[in-house]
């Protein structure tokens, strides 16, 4: 009824794995999805920090930039100088930095990265706290 297969499937090998395409583990993949939502909250704290003089962003941008550079074997991230511009508000900066806090939660969770998960914690608290008297006026 059926006709059989005459060729072999394209995805499997009977060599084993293709040595040039690179194989990463699961591990290796969420370091690296988890190292770049690091990146992303730490260029959102930079221009935070930009736009508003804060002890607690400049200890927050530390550690995140410590977290990435543990995360990628050592290099350090490229940060962006603090020039005192005035660009995005404030309060979508804060935005943005809770949605990329709340990522990096998730990703530090399934990767069971205490120190990242905590971190990533604390971010989340902070633009929330600085968000609601922000909110609480606009409506």
């Amino acid at each position: 009824m059926y006709e059989p297969i005459r060729t072999k499937s394209v995805h499997s090998t009977v060599d084993g794995p293709n040595p040039d395409f690179p194989h990463r583990s699961r591990e290796e993949e969420l370091d690296i999805q988890l190292a770049g939502h690091l990146a992303a909250l730490l260029a959102v704290t930079d221009e935070l920090r930009a736009t508003q003089a804060s002890a607690d962003l400049d200890t927050a941008a530390e550690r995140l930039a410590e977290q990435v550079s543990r995360l990628r074997g050592g290099r350090t991230p490229v940060r962006a100088p603090i020039s005192g511009r005035r660009g995005t508000g404030a309060a979508a900066l804060h935005r943005r930095a809770l949605a990329l806090a709340g990522r990096t939660l998730v990703v530090a969770a399934s990767r069971a990265d205490t120190a990242v998960a905590i971190l990533a914690a604390e971010r989340m608290d902070a633009h929330t706290a600085a968000l609601e008297p922000r909110e609480l006026a606009s409506h």
